[in-house]
């Protein structure tokens, strides 16, 4: 990715966080702050009201009446090395010889696959179309794609036809992304179909590895993919926080924090 990608990228999910902290941004502030102009600014600022991320006003933007899903295009930049720490302690984890992985769409989870790119004893299973470019032209791995309808905010494909597809597939390991993970609310995500697909995989699946960055220990979102049982191991970072994962230990999943 450009690295005029990234800096967008970082300076969208700065300026969300500030939005779900305080409710309102200064263009002016945020132009000083990450050293580009205030047109920059603005055009950022556009970008994410056209996807309904934020209201614009005069001088800046306030939070919009929901809860926003930020696009993964805008989320690569984002907790970057802690990601690949876990993708890289993820594939660490998977077996040596030839096996079938499944993979759900994320960040992490497409750090994982360039990780994997150069194996050449995997057949790897995914719903999600950045994963499925990534691995295309690789030609000694066997790639298997669902089908279903594109979820554009996770570039994921969704729905019936996608369950249908992972219901028919005997998976050895699965690599699953999500929004949050707790021992409460277990595995969980922004949207219930997308939700119910990855929870599709999980149930096609003899293990199931969950991995997530420590933004999203003890996070609980809408839409429940699954309960915390069937996760064997957690693959998170040291920025999670130590009693939530106190918890999910107790909920008898591996917990494993990459350094």
């Amino acid at each position: 990715m450009a690295r005029s990608t990234l800096r967008r990228a970082d300076r969208m999910s700065t300026i969300l966080d500030r939005l779900s902290n305080d409710s309102s941004v200064d263009a002016g502030r945020l132009a000083e702050e990450f050293g580009v102009s205030a047109a920059t600014i603005r055009r950022d600022l556009q970008v994410l009201e056209d996807q309904k991320l934020l209201a614009r006003t005069h001088g800046g933007a306030v939070a919009a009446d929901v809860s926003y899903e930020l696009p993964v295009r805008f989320r690569t930049g984002q907790n970057r090395e802690q990601k690949q720490l876990i993708a890289r302690r993820a594939a660490k984890a998977l077996p040596s010889g030839p096996f079938t992985l499944g993979l759900t769409g994320g960040t992490t989870t497409h750090a994982l696959a360039r990780i994997l790119a150069e194996r050449v004893d995997l057949t790897v299973v995914t719903n999600a179309l950045n994963i499925a470019t990534e691995l295309a032209l690789r030609p000694r791995i066997k790639l298997i794609m669902t089908g279903g309808v594109s979820r554009t905010q996770s570039y994921e494909l969704v729905g019936p036809i996608a369950d249908r597809a992972l219901a028919g597939l005997n998976i050895e390991v699965a690599v699953i992304g999500v929004d949050g993970i707790s021992a409460r609310g277990g595995l969980t995500t922004h949207d219930e179909i997308e939700a119910h697909t990855n929870a599709t995989m999980i149930n096609s699946s003899d293990r199931v590895i969950v991995v997530a960055d420590g933004s999203k220990i003890g996070r609980v979102c809408l839409a429940r993919i699954s309960e915390i049982g069937g996760v064997a191991q957690l693959i998170t970072d040291s920025s999670a926080d130590p009693a939530a994962l106190d918890a999910i230990r107790r909920a008898g999943t591996t917990v494993v924090v990459a350094e």
